[in-house]
């Protein structure tokens, strides 16, 4: 085992016996199969009170009565709702989310394009705003209250606030149509758009793999606007929560004597301050991934980019009942995964948490 190797653990696992592990672990496993039990249910909800009818939809106005009676006993609409959540529950274990009113296609098979798409965008914008946000913090924290922290304060604050649809469109305005200095909508240029074949969905992978010169450069130009619009959303929250955590263990006892022993300022802040922070800035990362995942359905929607917020955006302006009832429970499982992991870290991090 390498030194680094031995202090990543140490890190980790510090203070903590086999015994409280199991139990974090056993924990947040309890917590993640109770809370999608919840959005099981609440997907179901919405579901069977959604104004549209499945059935009518499927058949048409001008069915008759019993075409429609069909309908709606294949839909499964006909049986009391206990026994259609347990349906439901079925269909899921087996992978069915139903088939699209749309595109007449299995929403599971539809979802396993676009999602990849949607993971490649948020995951670079999140690995962005987070090295920026955090290194923005150090600076505000070490010199608080003077003009550096002011304009970083400002810039937390612009990022947060300006509406991101907003920000979108005068990007493309600026930076693709006046200056040429990034791609426009989609993933690609129309060279090869339909040439590159996407077996992962990760236009940045399958180009570099393609071997077609140009493809991979083509991907970065037109990524280039989509990342640091979402990253821009994002990172005024990540630099303003990691500044407050980052003071308020500034006032430390700990700090103290270490300023006693006569370390610095910046010592003390990356090598002492910073490591206890840990957890709140991995909360914080957490809930601005969360927020891209979100966030990602006005920006596809905007550049063009295949991903699941465009396609649950379609879905919602058709009324495609069975896709955004898949795409909301894909976000939902996002969700779920991202935040019991994050809860899981943290309390091994902080041993107070525990």
């Amino acid at each position: 085992m390498t030194m680094a190797t031995q202090r990543l653990s140490t890190l980790f696992f510090r203070h903590a016996a086999p015994a409280t592990l199991l139990r974090i672990a056993a924990t947040s496993v309890l917590s993640l199969a109770l809370t999608l039990a919840g959005l099981l249910a609440v997907t179901f909800a919405m579901s069977a009170l959604s104004p549209i009818d499945p059935a009518l939809q499927q058949v048409g106005d001008h069915a008759s009565a019993a075409t429609y009676a069909q309908a709606r006993h294949a839909l499964d609409l006909d049986a009391p709702l206990p026994e259609r959540f347990v349906h439901y529950l079925d269909r899921l274990c087996h992978g069915d989310l139903g088939v699209s009113t749309a595109t007449g296609q299995p929403v599971l098979g539809e979802l396993r394009e676009v999602f990849p798409a949607t993971f490649e965008l948020s995951t670079i914008a999140l690995l962005l705003s987070a090295m920026a946000g955090v290194g923005l913090a150090l600076l505000s924290a070490r010199w608080p209250g003077s003009w550096i922290d002011s304009v970083i304060r400002i810039i937390s604050l612009l990022g947060s606030s300006v509406p991101i649809f907003w920000l979108g469109l005068v990007a493309l305005a600026l930076f693709y149509a006046h200056w040429h200095w990034a791609g426009g909508p989609g993933r690609l240029d129309d060279a090869y758009e339909y040439t590159i074949d996407m077996p992962s969905g990760l236009v940045l992978v399958d180009s570099w793999h393609s071997g077609m010169p140009g493809a991979f450069a083509s991907a970065v130009k037109h990524m280039l606007l989509p990342v640091l619009l979402l990253a821009s959303y994002v990172l005024g929250s990540i630099a303003r929560l990691t500044r407050t955590a980052l003071l308020g263990e500034l006032h430390q006892e700990y700090v103290t004597l270490a300023r006693a022993k006569g370390a610095g300022s910046s010592w003390i802040l990356l090598h002492h301050v910073l490591p206890n922070c840990a957890g709140p800035m991995l909360t914080v990362i957490a809930l601005a991934y969360t927020n891209l995942l979100q966030g990602a359905v006005l920006t596809e929607t905007v550049f063009a980019r295949p991903g699941l917020g465009r396609y649950l955006t379609n879905a919602l302006f058709y009324g495609d009942v069975p896709a955004i009832l898949g795409a909301t429970l894909v976000l939902g499982i996002a969700f779920i995964l991202i935040n019991g992991t994050t809860d899981m870290l943290v309390r091994l991090l902080d041993p107070r948490q525990r």
